[in-house]
């Protein structure tokens, strides 16, 4: 592909190479730090890659038993992360005995566990010496791998976990419980499918592995270049075209990337340059970036990683869970547009000399195709095929359609690199969700999910608002620790229940936890998107994450819409109980308008620069129309008299400012 419409190189400014090589460093920090192998050592690890991205494309067209499934998905991924996942930083670049003898112990695990048959599984309760030894021997590889691939932090957090399961008398009621010895806890968390080859690596090895094969398969085909060249080019050269290819490329590029910081980094390093010539302030744009990374793994169809968890706890298709994320993912990118029209009024943005290669028609005529790639996904659920069966079916069609151009062509030299690039992908997600499967199979065992729940529910003295508060803070304490995947795993066996012990339904609790753990993204200290967007932009990088909570404020704040308000189900399209399609409407309109407010109170600045007063006047329009169910028991319960139709005072207030500001003086820019 060409470089597309990029501007001309003596009008287009040039990010330093130390600016991306820090931003290079937050992509390894969230995807992890790999060896870059080559000679035979190299050909080899990218033959075990191929080989298990091969593995699992077979396994969704055909039938594959599901214990066979998940073992041979974990020991894929454990060899390639000890292979690929240096022990320490200053061993990387270089395969050593102590990654290879622990690659080979996962394999002779997984061949024990898999050639002991039924009798191995019926010795779950009872498991033999052998069992226990192999199975000892089997964790400490899980939890090895994950520190690898993700750090120290989850490790720990299992080993918190079997630490609990195994002492558990001697922890303060209500926690206290039955203690578990050792060899009941390994047979639980080895040889039953309840423990590490749960739920969560049942997800992994039939969805997510085939989600990132059909990214690398987009990437490589040349998708994510063109998805950036498409906006650049749909954009224009106005004053805010730069802002708005932010957030038209980061919901195009969610498919291909699948990261959020690799997503902020590859938008920041054509973006950028075009935002600052504009006269963008650059925390400003940091921020900008960020909240687009953050909208490419909240965006279908190709949600994060947790998104395929929740179609799996509940039990329900992927299809409705991209259908329940519609409505709050456009509600996300209106309010993000309309930030970036403010923030072009406020920096005074200037015309960017812009002159494409080719136009939009020949680009799209030329590359469209990729269109068809993005989209086949939910075409084929929506004609009735499983996820797994749609996704494999997707990969085949991007491989079909690159042939349509010799420079998208995925030849040998560029599949093998797609089917490896696919593997190594799901590596971290895949030992995040073994260990999660640590966690999940102890709550089970130890019933500390119900536990959980009665006690913050307690604590919340039965009141679904303070529930609500202390659910969105848990998840976020813990999403700052552990990856996204992780978070929701953990909070959704621990923390979902007490929301659904309190009406709320069950899949609008998973869904608050999904967008919650999702925020960690742009969460210090560990906001890797606004620090990566940051190190692109020269910016402060706390001021970028300030910046990025203000412009993903609709992240934050339309979960509780649909766990408060009766009609806030309607947001994820669903007829709240005893309501119509209208309910749907109304609760959209009243949400969009009040994201508005509220996104013109952070930025102050509507039709000019807002005074304090107008800015306190517009927030409280926004919480009128966002929240109208809370703040009317809040007046009702303060006069003691019932109220109807708080949003109309909202529509009136924010009504009245903007034609105050109309009256106004000229327009006047902060200095």
């Amino acid at each position: 592909m060409t470089s597309g419409n990029l501007p001309p190189a003596d009008d287009q400014m040039v990010i330093s190479d130390e600016a991306l090589r820090k931003a290079e460093e937050f992509i390894e920090a969230d995807e992890g730090a790999t060896n870059r192998l080559d000679g035979l050592v190299g050909q080899a690890v990218a033959y075990i890659a191929v080989a298990m991205s091969l593995f699992h494309l077979y396994a969704a067209y055909a039938i594959v038993p599901t214990q066979e499934l998940r073992y041979t998905h974990v020991a894929f991924t454990l060899v390639l992360s000890f292979l690929l996942f240096p022990l320490a930083a200053r061993f990387r670049n270089r395969v050593r005995w102590w990654d290879i003898i622990p690659g080979i112990l996962a394999v002779v695990t997984i061949v024990y566990a898999l050639m002991g048959g039924d009798d191995f599984t019926d010795r779950a309760t009872t498991p033999n010496q052998w069992d226990v030894i192999v199975g000892v021997i089997f964790i400490v590889l899980v939890l090895e791998a994950t520190r690898r691939t993700t750090g120290l932090i989850m490790p720990v957090v299992a080993l918190c976990f079997i630490a609990y399961a195994m002492f558990g008398p001697y922890f303060p009621a209500p926690w206290t419980h039955r203690a578990y010895d050792l060899p009941r806890l390994v047979g639980h968390l080895f040889i039953t499918l309840e423990g590490i080859f749960g739920v969560a690596v049942d997800v992994s090895a039939t969805l997510i592995i085939l989600f990132t094969i059909f990214g690398a398969f987009l990437q490589q085909s040349g998708a994510g270049k063109f998805f950036i060249d498409f906006s650049l080019a749909l954009m224009g050269g106005k004053p805010n075209s730069a802002g708005r290819t932010v957030v038209l490329s980061s919901f195009l590029l969610g498919g291909p990337s699948g990261s959020g910081v690799a997503t902020t980094v590859m938008i920041g390093t054509v973006a950028y340059p075009m935002m600052k010539k504009a006269g963008f302030e650059k925390n400003a744009a940091g921020g900008l970036l960020a909240a687009g990374g953050l909208g490419a793994i909240l965006s279908p169809p190709v949600l994060g990683a947790a998104a395929f968890l929740i179609a799996e706890f509940l039990k329900i298709s992927y299809l409705d869970v991209i259908w329940m994320a519609t409505i709050p993912t456009c509600l996300y990118y209106l309010s993000l547009l309309f930030m970036v029209e403010l923030d072009a009024k406020k920096f005074g943005a200037r015309d960017v000399n812009f002159k494409p290669e080719m136009s939009l028609g020949e680009m799209t005529k030329r590359y469209g195709f990729h269109f068809i790639s993005l989209v086949a996904v939910v075409v084929f659920m929506v004609i009735g095929y499983s996820p797994a069966l749609s996704v494999f079916y997707a990969i085949v069609t991007t491989f079909v359609l690159s042939f349509l151009r010799k420079d998208t062509a995925l030849f040998p030299p560029k599949l093998k690199r797609a089917l490896a690039d696919g593997s190594i992908g799901a590596l971290n997600a895949a030992t995040t969700c073994a260990s999660a499967g640590i966690v999940v199979g102890i709550v089970t065992l130890t019933g500390l999910g119900l536990k959980f729940s009665s006690i913050v529910i307690s604590y919340a003295g039965g009141s679904l608002l303070l529930t609500a508060i202390y659910t969105s803070l848990i998840v976020w304490i813990i999403g700052l620790a552990v990856p996204v995947t992780a978070s929701y795993i953990i909070c959704a066996v621990i923390a979902a229940p007490a929301l659904i012990k309190l009406g709320i339904p069950d899949y609008a609790a998973h869904m608050f936890i999904f967008y919650y753990a999702v925020l960690s993204e742009v969460s210090p200290p560990t906001a890797l998107s606004p620090f990566a967007a940051a190190a692109i932009t020269g910016g402060d990088p706390y001021k970028t994450t300030l910046q990025s909570w203000k412009y993903t404020l609709p992240a934050f704040l339309v979960p509780f819409v649909f766990v408060l308000d009766p009609q806030g189900v309607g947001l994820l399209l669903n007829i709240p109980k005893g309501g119509s399609w209208v309910d749907i409407v109304e609760v959209s309109i009243k949400t969009t308008l009040g994201l508005m407010a509220l996104a013109a109170a952070a930025q102050g600045w509507v039709l000019r620069q807002t005074s304090l007063i107008e800015r306190g006047l517009l927030a409280l329009a926004g919480l009128l129309l966002v929240f109208p169910s809370l703040i009317e028991a809040v007046i009702e319960a303060a006069i003691g008299r019932d109220i109807s139709y708080t949003y109309v005072p909202g529509i009136l207030i924010g009504l009245g400012v903007l034609l105050w500001q109309a009256k106004g003086p000229a327009v006047q820019r902060p200095a």
